[in-house]
């Protein structure tokens, strides 16, 4: 048990005697799920995937119908919300390489913030963004560590993964360790072990499952329950996420934690076009800066402080969830640099019915967006702006730039604005994909299918159109 809860030891004493621990600081768990579709939860509206448990967490708190993650792709969305603050502003844009770079070790985490208020703080699952030791999640502020360091891995045991020298291994703390079974399960697993610690602290735990990302791995009891199913892969794993989370609610429940535990559930981007998720009725998927890239299903619940059964259709983003963390832990202000994300309680509470912000944005290489509430701006570098109406056209199909000239350049100048503050891009990602991304943008601000949307098919639509 001391190898599994490190916090219980030096690091406990190092932290704990920073701040006298309140009994009302919450517990605080975030649920990442990963390339998870918009649509594709109970509470959302769909009617073809099963996800009970998800709903229970929904029915429980609060869901925001117009949440955003900062990027629309896995490692910058996930240095955003670590963070607080745009990925942008210390260069983690695109999608990591996986050599020796990393989150910017300059940057506090939520994880590095709370353990200053007290706080044991675990991490399980998917990391992704950086696997050298300077950027690894006891470095970054987690006590303790159970998952892999890359992008994505198979869900159940590879030998050629589960090895020492794999960054897509299954990892305690720094060492390797071998698995049986389906790695949902056993992330699961190692989140009631920690929930269960004997602990006087409060505990944050970032809960960071790699489903519904591909290879679409699923038990072969959850297929058979979804034989004949259009979407029977999506289904199965669907189903077992859901499952687990149920699992983790109800050991919450069983120790008498769940009242003061604040839980935030979503995505870290939008459906993938490879993983047979809907983002519907949304325009857009994972990898481009339409709405369905970009904005997720998001639950907040904390039954001892914020009122059950109701949803908010605000301009809300992952950025808050630091924010927020922090002023429910009781911390007047974040330890590390300025936060671009703001506390959610007075909205969650009904104190106030502000919009969490007035104003988002979005940059990735060439393609970058902004949103207010009403519009959205996309911009894609050597093609031009498009500018949509939200309120009147949900799926961004309809150009308002001749109609509404000076809404246009308003725009351009706020996203300019905030780009003249932003690092250069410290790393950029395949050229191959860049330019699928680029003819993907392309033909949706065309109102077109594109012509490919994987380097495969680019290759081969190019050899055609040469001859």
């Amino acid at each position: 048990m001391a190898l599994l809860f490190a916090c219980m030891g030096i690091e406990r004493s190092m932290y704990a005697s920073q701040k006298v621990i309140s009994e009302t600081q919450p517990n605080i768990l975030v649920i990442l799920l990963d390339d998870a579709g918009y649509a594709d939860f109970g509470f959302m509206g769909c009617k073809d995937l099963e996800t009970p448990n998800i709903d229970r967490l929904a029915k429980s708190g609060v869901f925001f119908t117009d949440a955003h993650v900062t990027a629309t792709v896995c490692s910058p969305s996930r240095a955003g919300l670590l963070t607080g603050r745009y990925q942008q502003r210390f260069g983690h844009e695109c999608n990591i390489p996986p050599e020796d770079s990393g989150m910017d070790p300059s940057e506090i985490t939520i994880a590095d913030a709370l353990r200053t208020a007290g706080y044991c703080t675990y991490m399980i699952g998917k990391w992704h963004v950086g696997n050298r030791s300077a950027y690894h999640p006891n470095t970054r502020g987690f006590d303790d560590f159970f998952g892999f360091l890359e992008g994505g891995r198979d869900y159940f045991p590879n030998e050629k993964l589960d090895c020492p020298t794999s960054y897509k291994a299954i990892l305690r703390n720094r060492n390797q360790v071998d698995f049986s079974g389906y790695l949902t399960d056993v992330f699961t697993d190692e989140a009631i072990r920690y929930i269960e610690a004997d602990t006087e602290r409060p505990f944050f735990m970032y809960l960071s499952y790699n489903a519904v990302h591909t290879p679409m791995h699923a038990k072969q009891t959850d297929l058979d329950r979804y034989k004949g199913h259009a979407r029977q892969e999506l289904a199965a794993m669907t189903w077992n996420v859901d499952f687990n989370i149920g699992r983790v609610l109800d050991k919450l429940e069983e120790l008498q934690l769940r009242k003061n535990t604040l839980i935030f559930f979503l995505s870290d981007n939008g459906g993938a076009e490879s993983n047979q998720s809907s983002c519907y009725p949304l325009k857009g998927w994972k990898g481009n800066k339409f709405e369905g890239g970009h904005r997720v299903p998001f639950v907040v619940s904390w039954p001892a402080r914020i009122p059950h059964g109701n949803h908010i259709d605000k301009l809300t983003s992952s950025l808050d969830i630091f924010a927020t963390s922090i002023a429910a832990a009781g911390l007047n202000n974040t330890p590390g640099k300025p936060l671009d994300g703001v506390s959610l309680l007075p909205i969650l509470s009904g104190d106030s019915t502000e919009a969490p912000h007035q104003k988002l944005y979005w940059r990735k290489d060439r393609m970058a967006a902004m949103r207010t509430e009403t519009f959205k701006l996309v911009r894609l570098e050597g093609f031009g702006y498009r500018l949509y109406s939200l309120e009147e056209n949900t799926d961004e199909s309809i150009d308002l730039r001749k109609s509404h000239p000076s809404q246009l350049s308003s725009m351009i100048e706020d996203l300019e604005r905030w780009e003249s503050e932003l690092a250069s891009p410290m790393w950029y990602e395949d050229e191959n994909w860049n330019s699928v991304t680029y003819e993907i943008h392309q033909a949706l601000m065309e109102n077109r299918e594109p012509h490919y949307i994987t380097p495969g098919e680019m290759k081969l639509y190019k050899e055609q159109n040469d001859k």
